[in-house]
């Protein structure tokens, strides 16, 4: 039974506006990702997701499964996250060398790298922490963790442990970072921050969201107690506690939390150990427990009232808080006259929208204080790509795995699924369209009537969102049979016949898509003739 995700609110009472903090990173990024229990979901599968919101490349690539001789290196860049094609090597600087191992495994490259032909799936989310902490002469940055985990593992407990070795050995260049790492029967949750600037290192810690159980992440550390004697739910990195104690950080008196510890403040200011969006979602999800806004921490993970199916996943990374207190538009509202009844009602002005900017904002406050209160949706424009990675273990991995993936705002694009075993994407869709206006750039093809709706969303919504579900309903429906007609090819014509029929339907799907909001564009603009 598909989860009935509720708009209540429970207990909110806060301020909107960021404090600044001299020594706390702030939330240049925002990144959600939620992640669900194999006994929490509907089928028994594990799902993690992400949201890439901000500048980042588009450009996504399968990289092959590759063989290696003896005594190789490989490279370890930075940079990558803002190329303009897959080949571009403009500002990626080499960071340094670690030895090659014999084999790879072909893996899913998008800026944050997301999955490989394993089931391995990542999901990440920057988190705001201590600047002091931050020393770039560390090697590695969070997406080349990813990259090379990827590539090297097959499971999320290896992928933590190896990721934590290469932290050791090389250092972590990075600011502090959360990635939701899953496998078919597994999902954790990962935090990493630098060791201090006098330090080439890192210090890290893992938690193991229960099986029946869903966490969230959105720019926050979340991680408190540390129970490391409880060696199945809990990993870190054999200096967390002496490096809190060195740097002042914790007295050794008080319970060491993780969060308070190597991050202290949410991107608000706040002691907390959340925001608006882990609260909302967790509270959507399990509303029973009634979680309080005005606490200090909330669990990491909660076990949702219903089981959670991946569409639900996907409607929460589309959410906007319509209905709610926190509903941006609620009080930019017009009266209209109903021309047969004579009848007049008051609704949300068409030309309101979620996702106005802030000159858009400081207009209609000039004209009213207070109308419109800026919050941070999780669906948000500035968007470059999202994923909802499901993993089965039931079935084989070039199939079991599917990232369904989405570029530009995930409140109005549809998504497509890419399986493990697909090797091959259409070439609209290695080239970022984030660098320019280019009409060979699939990004576009959705940003174009994603912007156009948006002037008018009042009136443009109900299109899109019907082919939201369209091919939301699509690919659910037509999964089962994917799935069959990939053994059948696979046990007929062998593995890479199979592959081809997975690397067609999802090419086909794309299309499908971009066909559709190409379509929706040009309506848009004939609609639009007399003016904005």
């Amino acid at each position: 039974m598909k989860l009935l995700v509720t708009l209540a609110i429970l207990g909110i009472t806060m301020s909107q506006s960021a404090i600044a903090q001299s020594n706390y990173t702030k939330d240049p990024e925002s990144r959600t990702s939620i992640m669900v229990g194999k006994k929490a979901t509907t089928d028994g599968s594990v799902i993690t997701s992400h949201t890439c919101d901000s500048w980042y490349r588009t450009w996504v690539n399968m990289v092959p499964a590759e063989s290696y001789e003896r005594d190789t290196v490989m490279n370890i860049y930075d940079g990558r996250m803002h190329t303009e094609f897959v080949a571009d090597q403009t500002n990626v600087k080499v960071k340094g060398q670690i030895p090659q191992v014999r084999k790879t495994y072909a893996f899913m490259d998008t800026s944050y790298p997301c999955m490989n032909e394993k089931q391995l799936g990542i999901g990440e989310t920057t988190v705001s922490g201590r600047r002091d902490l931050e020393n770039p002469k560390g090697m590695f940055m969070i997406e080349e963790l990813e990259r090379v985990a990827l590539q090297r593992c097959t499971t999320a407990r290896e992928a933590i442990r190896l990721m934590g070795e290469l932290v050791k050995e090389y250092g972590y260049g990075d600011s502090g970072e959360c990635l939701t790492i899953a496998d078919p029967n597994e999902v954790w949750h990962f935090e990493v921050f630098g060791e201090g600037k006098d330090k080439i290192g890192g210090v890290w810690a893992a938690v193991r969201i229960p099986d029946d159980h869903v966490g969230v992440s959105a720019n926050i550390s979340r991680i408190g107690t540390l129970n490391l004697k409880d060696k199945d739910h809990y990993m870190a990195s054999d200096n967390v506690f002496d490096v809190a104690k060195k740097l002042g950080y914790w007295d050794g008196k008080e319970p060491f939390k993780f969060w308070k510890a190597y991050s202290g403040k949410n991107y608000s200011g706040q002691l907390k150990s959340f925001s608006t969006r882990e609260h909302f979602i967790l509270n959507a999800l399990a509303p029973s427990l009634k979680l309080d806004y005005e606490a200090e921490e909330l669990p990491i993970s909660v076990k949702p009232d219903k089981q959670v199916s991946v569409t639900d996943v996907m409607a929460l990374l589309r959410q906007t808080y319509e209905g709610t207190d926190l509903d941006m538009t609620k009080n930019l509202k017009v009266t209209v006259k109903d021309r047969k009844t004579g009848e007049v009602d008051t609704i949300i002005s068409p030309k309101a929208n979620p996702w106005m900017r802030g000159d858009e904002l400081n207009m209609l406050n000039g004209i009213q204080k207070g109308v419109v209160k800026s919050v941070r949706n999780i669906a948000v424009p500035q968007c470059a790509y999202s994923t909802v990675i499901q993993l089965r273990s039931w079935l084989p991995d070039a199939v079991g795995g599917v990232v369904w993936f989405s570029m530009d705002n995930p409140g109005q694009s549809p998504r497509v699924p890419v399986f493990c075993g697909v090797t091959d994407l259409p070439a609209m869709y290695k080239i970022c369209g984030n660098h320019r206006y280019r009409d060979d750039a699939t990004l576009w093809h959705y940003r174009r009537a994603n912007k156009l709706a948006a002037v008018r969303w009042g009136a443009t919504r109900k299109v899109m969102e019907n082919n939201i579900r369209h091919f939301e309903e699509k690919g659910q429906r037509e999964l089962p049979f994917v799935e069959a007609q990939y053994q059948e090819i696979l046990n007929s014509k062998g593995e890479e016949a199979a592959r081809a029929y997975l690397t067609g339907y999802t090419a086909d799907f794309i299309g499908a898509t971009i066909l559709r909001w190409d379509e929706m564009a040009n309506q848009y603009w004939i609609e639009s003739r007399f003016g904005f």
